[in-house]
């Protein structure tokens, strides 16, 4: 693959700042080897995340660019961070609802074997959106003529996809050794066409900063599918009901997006070229492919090797704890490039910035991970349920993984914030194969052997990452390994703590051994504040950051 820059579409700028007519600094917005956030940071996230992540990454790319007041722009653009903020809270809790409801409803086989034909096909949504969606944002002008040539582009691959996906479905019910995946397959490989009608409506909306518009379809469609989905379930459609509920959420966000965009495509035009869109897309594709294999090689081993009741036990984990965390991160990222872009020409502030952002998430989110870690048993039974007990230990390692990734992903800030495009590429094809090869091994040791693998694979590359950024960039490496050792050791403590207490308290119901989890990893924290001195600069200097942050 090269390493050149892709070619430039129609307003694309070389630099990594450009200048507003106000004289404001605006980082542009990473290039097509960072989007999709590849292999360790992105954390094997979904399509549909990686899409929302593109779409987020490029606002202020898209607000720079737009004909507007000044004023009227930073107000739109602070109401569209306070939209997208709302919006990844109100998806998380509605993904969440979707975790918890359908596991008492539905069975381990029937989550298989939906997850064994969205593994192989999840690809081809790559090929459907081939990057055009964030060719489109980006570019300085998009024509009207433009605009309907990317969307009937865009519907042509859909329509594509769809017909290889259903007239490969036996092959792929032949891969997994599983009769019931040809009708699933048949009927998901409408997704591709409706979801290729559907880009260039999102990308329109972004790109003229209809923030609330498209936090709204992101928040009805999956609402109303997750009730689809719930009245399929107790109708007894089985496996069906996940079908259902695929199809109605991209039916339901194509109809939204139409509504609030106002417009219909018309006829292709010979005379409004997107060469230059279909060469950064092209570029662009190559980079999330390396990204999805890595992310999805688990999935399609386990179900290969062990079947579609193993493989929903390990996808309902994942769902669980690793999709409500890549939400979390989407809107971090909005929030922290803005800031370290600012301060990327000032070593010693941007050095005691990144500190505070590692040590920000070490002390919050990583200390939900480790009570997940500690409390794993009785939090998979309140959660999804007696019938899922065989998750608990996956979700116990795909917290430990959780944890490392985090702690790579203040690298991730400083290769975008200070364009080291190329680097990550590389380095995310290094951190891809470490992938690989733990889960190849992994996969010996059946479903706990790929988890175990999973959970290896960032602790080995989050050191990587570290190191290869300090020969490419100035960054305080002593500090960063410093902050994430004591990040690491009271994180291991408190799930020590949490998974005694729940050992103690067995005889209690599940609730309540949380409860007591919880208790026990706040003491830990809580003891750790009052006698470590430097624990206790670390927090200061977290709230004074939030503190100057809020003010702003």
């Amino acid at each position: 693959m090269s390493n050149r820059r892709p070619p430039r579409t129609p307003g694309r700028h070389r630099g990594g700042r450009e200048q507003t007519s106000a004289g404001a600094v605006v980082t542009e917005t990473p290039d097509q080897e960072v989007v999709g956030d590849a292999a360790d940071f992105a954390a094997a996230t979904p399509t549909e995340v990686a899409d929302e992540e593109r779409a987020e990454l490029n606002a202020a790319a898209a607000a720079a660019r737009q004909d507007r007041p000044p004023q009227r722009l930073g107000a739109q653009a602070a109401r569209g961070a306070a939209v997208t903020l709302a919006a990844q809270g109100g998806k998380v809790l509605v993904q969440v609802a979707s975790v918890v409801v359908l596991a008492r409803l539905l069975s381990p086989h029937d989550y298989g074997l939906i997850a064994m034909v969205v593994a192989i096909i999840g690809v081809g949504e790559l090929f459907r959106d081939f990057g055009l969606s964030s060719a489109a944002i980006q570019a300085t002008t998009v024509t009207r003529g433009q605009r309907d040539n990317l969307f009937w582009v865009n519907a042509a691959i859909g329509l594509c996809l769809s017909v290889i996906v259903f007239c490969g479905a036996g092959l792929i019910a032949a891969a997994f050794r599983q009769p019931d995946l040809v009708p699933i397959a048949h009927a998901l490989s409408l997704t591709f066409l409706i979801n290729g009608l559907g880009t260039q409506y999102r990308a329109d909306l972004v790109r003229r900063l209809k923030f609330s518009a498209v936090a709204s379809a992101d928040i009805i469609a999956p609402a109303l599918a997750l009730i689809i989905a719930i009245t399929g379930a107790l109708l007894g459609w089985g496996y069906w009901a996940l079908v259902a509920q695929q199809l109605g959420q991209a039916l339901i966000l194509l109809t939204v997006l139409v509504i609030a965009a106002r417009w219909i495509p018309g006829l292709p035009r010979r005379d409004a070229s997107i060469r230059g869109f279909l060469r950064f897309g092209w570029n662009m594709l190559a980079s999330q492919l390396v990204s999805y294999v890595s992310n999805n090689v688990d999935n399609v081993l386990v179900g290969i090797r062990f079947g579609a009741v193993s493989l929903g036990v390990y996808s309902r984990a994942f769902q669980l704890l690793m999709t409500p965390l890549n939400q979390v991160r989407i809107p971090l990222t909005t929030v922290a490039l803005p800031v370290f872009s600012r301060l990327k020409d000032e070593r010693e502030r941007f050095s005691d910035w990144l500190c505070r952002g590692q040590l920000a998430l070490g002390y919050t989110i990583v200390a939900g991970l480790a009570l997940v870690a500690g409390a794993a048993e009785p939090l998979t039974a309140v959660l999804l349920g007696p019938q899922w007990s065989e998750a608990a230990p996956i979700l116990r390692l795909f917290a430990i993984a959780g944890i490392f990734q985090i702690l790579a992903f203040v690298g991730y800030w400083v290769y975008v914030s200070r364009a080291l495009t190329g680097d990550l590429l590389r380095y995310s094809l290094v951190s891809a194969a470490i992938k690989i090869v733990c889960i190849l091994i992994g996969v010996t040791g059946g479903v706990l052997g790929v988890a175990i693998a999973y959970a290896i694979a960032p602790a080995i590359s989050w050191p990587i990452s570290l190191w290869w950024l300090s020969r490419r960039t100035h960054i305080p490496t002593a500090r960063l390994y410093a902050g994430a050792g004591r990040i690491l050791a009271i994180a291991a403590l408190a799930a020590g703590a949490a998974g005694g207490a729940a050992y103690l308290c067995s005889s209690w119901s599940n609730l309540l051994q949380v409860a007591a989890s919880a208790l026990a990893a706040l003491a830990v924290y809580a003891l750790a504040a009052l006698l470590v001195p430097v624990v206790r600069r670390d927090l200061g200097g977290v709230l004074a950051a939030a503190r100057m942050i809020r003010s702003r």
